[in-house]
């Protein structure tokens, strides 16, 4: 199975989950999507969040964090959670993980420890 549609796969397995994508924030290009929600278009979601990518590691470079310190970045809505986690690993870096949960069904600690597992796990 190919690496991106394994990791929306696992994703998409996490209790709560509505919607998962891989994307490259460097290009803008959602690499893989999966689920959804009426009205929320992940390849719009995924493209228009690389500017939430670029700005926070902009703000902890410029605060002198390391990129790597970057776990994940929560948007937490009136029922949904937006997780988006950044590859930091060198051969990835570029890429992130985008997971949308209902925010009533989905514990939100292991939600964010699944993302961490599938992110290690994550090899293109």
């Amino acid at each position: 199975m190919d690496p991106v549609d394994r990791a929306l796969t696992d994703a998409m397995t996490i209790r709560g989950a509505l919607g998962a994508a891989v994307v490259d924030y460097l290009s803008r290009v959602t690499l893989g999507a999966r689920g959804g929600l009426p009205g929320l278009d992940l390849q719009k979601a995924g493209e228009a969040d690389t500017d939430v990518v670029r700005a926070k590691l902009h703000a902890l470079s410029v605060l002198g964090y390391p990129a790597e310190s970057l776990e994940d970045i929560l948007v937490t809505l009136t029922d949904e959670y937006h997780l988006i986690r950044p590859v930091t690993r060198r051969k990835l870096q570029g890429i992130y993980l985008y997971l949308v949960l209902d925010r009533h069904r989905a514990p939100l600690a292991v939600a964010r420890a699944r993302l961490r597992e599938i992110e290690s796990r994550l090899d293109m």
